[in-house]
């Protein structure tokens, strides 16, 4: 009798920001991002030159925490996901922990993208959703076998979901996604009129 084993899974992990404490305020996270977002001359000024549609807070600012006190919320919230996710993902860490390396704001206005990649020098990457328009572009997540898959066939639309070449991640507003930082994803084109907003961070293990 013949037997198929799924081998080498790629973990996905899905949760409301406020399962832990601190409670985060969706709408206050919001509007701290506009305001930090108005007053980032720097910010604009590096999309600016880098042809980055929207704005991000990525090359500007790396002490959110530290300037506004929500985000030291979002972050005492995040470290108690990140260490769900490593538990689930059974990694050793021996004597050593996996702590936060950079947080950042994303604003995507319509008609933006942010084109595949992945986040080197870390372990877990992710994302929370602070806004979230009607209409608006999922996370795409990349099969990492795709260059190595040369000559296979496509699948068929009724496809499992763990046999796709990609996943579509829907979130909703106040959701939290990780995934391990190797994993190559992307913004598909925002095809909403009003803006998509969210914070991503980087977590390196030390």
């Amino acid at each position: 009798m013949s037997r198929i084993t799924s081998l080498f899974a790629t973990r996905l992990y899905s949760a409301p920001l406020p399962a832990f404490d601190p409670k985060i305020d969706p709408t206050e996270l919001e509007q701290n991002c506009y305001a930090i977002a108005e007053d980032d001359e720097a910010g604009h000024d590096w999309c600016e030159e880098q042809g980055y549609p929207g704005y991000t807070s990525y090359a500007s600012l790396n002490d959110l925490p530290w300037r506004f006190p929500i985000f030291k919320d979002v972050v005492a919230a995040l470290d108690q996901h990140v260490a769900a996710f490593a538990k689930d993902l059974a990694f050793d860490l021996g004597d050593k922990t996996l702590v936060l390396d950079s947080i950042w704001i994303n604003i995507l206005p319509e008609g933006g993208i942010h084109t595949g990649h992945i986040h080197p020098h870390s372990v877990i990457s992710g994302t929370t959703y602070v806004a979230m328009p009607e209409g608006t572009s999922a996370l795409k997540l990349e099969d990492p076998r795709l260059p190595m898959m040369m000559a296979s066939p496509g699948r068929t639309e009724d496809a499992p979901e763990d046999l796709k070449a990609f996943h579509y991640a829907k979130p909703n507003v106040g959701d939290v996604l990780l995934w391990e930082s190797w994993l190559r994803h992307e913004v598909p084109m925002n095809m909403a009129e009003d803006e998509r907003v969210s914070v991503s961070f980087n977590y390196r293990w030390e």
